[in-house]
């Protein structure tokens, strides 16, 4: 018989406990505790006798050139990353319902043409996958392997026997353990399985990509030592009403954290974008107020976003301050630097702010090109046609510089931008004599009206 134990868990973070506490003592979080009943049983080893023997390894004489990455056809997810799949690694991709995580792994898999890989689907049916396999394109030169389960022994007795080099699991919440008694997606269920994936992965070399829920505020579904298992966490970010998708590294091992890759939601499937800026700007000919394009970085990747503000008579006591793509108190700091220092009055109206394509900008380089479409709807008049910002506003209002600037004026020069709008404080250390495009400099908010608008 095995031996049962019952242990209480926070549904925040994953703390265990004995017994049940009103306030999890690791996150400060009220009535998060549940009870969870656990059977311990004999846990079978998945390693060769290889793994088994080996020794460990002095650092000097570690050669790194034994880790290969796995290049996929997708150059986007590549990118983020860092080059590729890691044998061995966990890759854990987190969206919302109907965003197109299942979609974008689908694709992965499907265009591996070099080696197999196994999808482990315990939410749709082999059917279900083979119809969307279908819509997504040519899959007759693909190795992958399609298995319907969502008990974690059976799965790991399938890879065994496969032996893959990719491990896909859809999702992490359906999937559950006979070593623990509670039903699939609980706290206790989620980190028993990610723990073993994370074991199988290390000791087999196969990389493992899962895929996760979400909860409401847009944080991985599940206790947060999820996170903290795997190697590498993707967030697929975007809004379903619009076509754009950004895959947004949250954490790597093996690369950057700030790299993105830009796909387009088609009929298709999921279309990479290696140009965001060419679809992220408006080609509309005529010229508009509140418009503005800012020169901003995600990553190593310089591209340019519009940001449209709309700027109204307040038809309440309380004005409203709405904003999409864009941190909301950071738009209540940049409207008090105008009523303070620019002498613009805007506590009787109702600001919206927007940036165009669905994607999220948090790139501090942006602030002047908010300011700048802020007061051009305040005083109905267009910006400029083909004028480019890049700046970081301070409280004090005066125009900081931002980093990476030869980037982000070389995109705007390539794009067929003819004046950008900078820092003076951007002038010291970079040669400017050698861009075409004509630059401004300004350095503090009172003398934006004037430049923009004569």
């Amino acid at each position: 018989m095995a031996k049962t134990k019952s242990v209480y868990f926070c549904q925040n973070c994953g703390a265990e406990s004995s017994k049940w506490i009103g306030r999890c003592p690791s996150c400060g979080e009220w009535n998060t505790y549940v009870e969870e009943v656990i059977s311990k049983k004999i846990v079978t080893s998945y390693h060769s006798d290889e793994k088994q023997k080996a020794k460990p390894s002095r650092l000097k004489d570690i050669n790194v050139e034994q880790t290969i990455r796995i290049k996929t056809n997708n150059e986007e997810f590549n990118r983020v990353l860092g080059g590729g799949i890691v044998p061995g690694s966990l890759i854990l991709i987190g969206g919302e319902p109907g965003i197109g995580k299942s979609t974008l792994a689908l694709q992965i898999v499907m265009q591996l043409n070099s080696i197999k890989s196994l999808y482990i689907s315990g939410e749709e049916s082999i059917q279900q996958i083979r119809l969307r396999a279908e819509r997504l394109g040519d899959f007759s030169k693909s190795e992958c392997l399609i298995h319907t389960e969502t008990q974690l022994e059976a799965i790991l007795n399938i890879t065994k026997q496969e032996k893959p080099g990719l491990l896909l699991i859809d999702s992490i919440q359906t999937i559950h353990s006979e070593l623990v008694e509670s039903s699939p997606g609980s706290v206790s269920q989620v980190r028993h399985c990610a723990a073993e994936l994370l074991k199988f992965s290390k000791q087999s070399d196969v990389p493992v990509l899962i895929i996760g829920h979400i909860t409401k505020d847009g944080s991985i579904a599940g206790p947060k030592v999820l996170e903290h298992i795997v190697d590498t966490v993707l967030q697929f970010e975007g809004d379903q009403h619009h076509m754009y998708r950004i895959l947004r590294s949250a954490k790597n091992r093996f690369g950057s954290t700030n790299e993105i890759g830009v796909y387009e939601m088609r009929s298709s499937g999921l279309k990479e974008i290696p140009n965001p800026s060419e679809i992220l700007i408006s080609q509309n000919l005529e010229n508009l107020s509140g418009v503005a394009v800012s020169a901003t970085i995600e990553g190593v990747r310089p591209f340019l976003v519009e940001v449209q503000a709309l700027v109204s008579n307040s038809a309440y006591a309380t004005p409203q301050r709405s904003t999409t793509g864009f941190d909301l108190r950071r738009l209540g700091m940049l409207l008090a630097v105008l009523e303070k220092r620019a002498n613009f009055k805007l506590l009787t109206k109702d600001v919206f702010l927007n940036i165009a394509g669905g994607i999220r900008v948090d790139d501090p380089a942006i602030d002047l090109a908010v300011i700048s479409a802020i007061l051009s709807s305040t005083v109905d008049i267009p910006i400029p046609k083909n004028t480019c910002f890049a700046g970081e506003i301070g409280l004090s209002g005066e125009i900081r510089p931002v980093n990476r600037l030869e980037q982000r004026i070389s995109e705007a020069e390539k794009m067929g931008f003819e004046e950008m709008i900078l820092s003076t404080y951007s002038e010291k250390g970079v040669d400017f004599k050698k861009y075409k495009i004509k630059l401004n400099f300004v350095s503090k908010v009172q003398q934006l009206p004037k430049i923009l608008f004569g």
